[in-house]
Formats: structure tokens, C-alpha cells, sequence
């Protein structure tokens, strides 16, 4: 772990920020500007030396398996030991499964069952835990629960395993925003369309299917980790207290199709 120094804005006090995925793409994008208005922020990851790369100032850093329930726990003790109060909490951990390494089999049923676990496992399961773990430590009033959702959500993944995983948060977030909302706690869920810089897919995308990608939005340009950064740093924002159980697309109006 890893803890540097930050002043907050002038006129402004500072929060305790935790963001899961936050030493890669939106999740390192989100933590930056957070901590660019003089928050404390903890980063959250699988993997250690990613966390200790990211560049962001004031920043603790905490490696950790979020699938994994025991790991929750030692979370939820060094966020009430360091942190006392979270003020926000965004979910940016997640992916499509990739790099998980895939069923021995190839027998279809295998198959499916391998890719439905492994994505609920990354998207939903993660999420969820850490918010259970954190929930009783969420500011009243002003607290923000962020998920990340995905334009996969509405329109499918492919398998489908990814998009379900992703949709699944939905409801989730509602019910959040129900009985958290008597607490003055605000409940979100922003789902971006293709972003660019990130990691997601696993490399390099390639040319054809980045025009497809780009060419299916109404602005004509592939998102940026800063572009979601922006959404979920306004959506923990006092001017918009009165937001919540909304799922906020950011993806150039492609999922509307063109």
C-alpha cells in the first residue's frame, strides 16, 4: 500500500473516494480527477504493481481480489482503519473474461458455463461484495454508490455472458438507490459504449472493427476513459443530489444505431 500527499480544493472539503479498477483506464481516469479536487482516494485492484504505477496524487493503494470474499473483508477493515466514512464509491473493476483461462473442455455446455461464471464473477460478484462490505461506512447524507455498466447492457455482448453480467448491475443499483435514498445516499449506474485506451479488449483493436465501432456513433469519435470520468465525477457531485436509480449512457448515441 502506498499513501502520498494531497490538499483539497480551497473552500472545499475533502472526501474519501474508493475506486475499484484504479490503476487502469476508467477506473485510473476517475481517480484522477477526483484527487485533482484534493479528495483522498484509494485504489483498488487485483494487481499490485499496477496500483503502485498509477500517478495519482494523494492516492492509497490497496491490492485485492474483490471476487473473493475473504479479500472483501481485509478491504473493508483497511477502509474503516484509513478512511473511516466513503463519500464515494465507484465500481470500475470488471472485464470480459479474457485473460481468465478457459475451460479444458470444449464442449459447449462447458464452455458457456466457464464464460457466464467467469463474467458474473468479474462484473457482478465484485460489485457487489464491495458495496455489501461498504454500505454501513457510506456518508449520510451526500454518499455516492457509481457502477459501470456497459452500451453490452442493451444490446448484447456476443456470448451474452458479458452483457448479462453487466445488465445484472442494474437492478441491483435500483434497489440500492430504494433503501439507501431515506439516507440522503444517491445510487448510479453510467454504461459507456467503446472506449478507447483502456485495455478492455485486450490489445490492440483492429482497424475494420474500430471503424464499425466509431461509425455507429453520432459524433463520429471513439470514446475516452475521460470522457466517463467526467460523467461519474459529476454524478457524485452535490449538483446532482437528486439523480439517482438512472443508468447514464455515455457512448456518442450508439446504442440508438445508425
Amino acid at each position: 500500500m502506498r499513501r502520498a500527499a494531497g490538499a483539497p480544493t480551497i473552500g472545499r472539503m475533502a472526501r474519501n473516494v474508493v475506486v475499484s479498477g484504479g490503476g487502469t483506464g476508467i477506473g485510473l481516469a476517475t481517480a484522477r480527477a477526483f484527487a485533482a479536487d484534493g479528495d483522498r482516494v484509494l485504489l483498488l485492484g487485483r494487481r499490485e504493481p499496477v496500483l503502485r504505477a498509477a500517478d495519482v496524487p494523494g492516492a492509497l493503494t490497496l491490492a485485492a481480489d474483490l471476487s473473493d470474499v475473504g479479500a472483501v473483508r481485509r478491504v473493508r477493515a483497511f477502509v474503516a482503519e484509513e478512511l473511516g466514512t466513503v463519500d464515494v464509491l465507484v465500481h470500475s473493476a470488471g472485464g470480459a473474461g479474457q485473460r481468465v483461462p478457459g475451460p479444458v473442455s470444449d464442449d459447449p455446455l462447458d464452455v458457456a458455463a466457464h464464460s457466464w461464471t467467469e463474467n458474473f464473477r468479474l462484473n457482478t460478484l465484485t460489485a457487489v461484495l464491495l458495496t455489501e462490505a461498504l454500505r454501513d461506512r457510506l456518508a449520510s447524507p451526500g454518499g455516492r454508490v457509481l457502477f459501470l455498466s456497459s452500451i453490452a447492457a442493451y444490446r448484447g455482448s456476443g456470448s451474452g455472458s458479458y452483457g448479462g453480467s453487466k445488465a445484472a448491475l442494474h437492478p441491483y443499483a435500483f434497489e440500492l438507490a430504494r433503501d439507501l435514498g431515506p439516507r440522503g445516499v444517491t445510487v448510479n449506474v453510467v454504461a459507456p459504449g467503446y472506449v478507447e485506451d483502456t485495455g478492455f479488449f485486450g490489445g490492440a483493436v483492429d482497424a475494420a472493427r474500430r471503424e464499425r465501432l466509431i461509425g455507429e456513433t453520432s459524433t463520429g469519435r471513439a470514446g475516452t476513459p475521460g470522457d466517463v470520468a467526467a460523467t461519474l465525477h459529476w454524478l457524485a457531485s452535490h449538483g446532482a443530489g437528486h439523480i439517482t436509480a438512472q443508468v447514464i449512457q455515455v457512448n456518442g448515441g450508439a446504442e440508438r444505431g445508425h
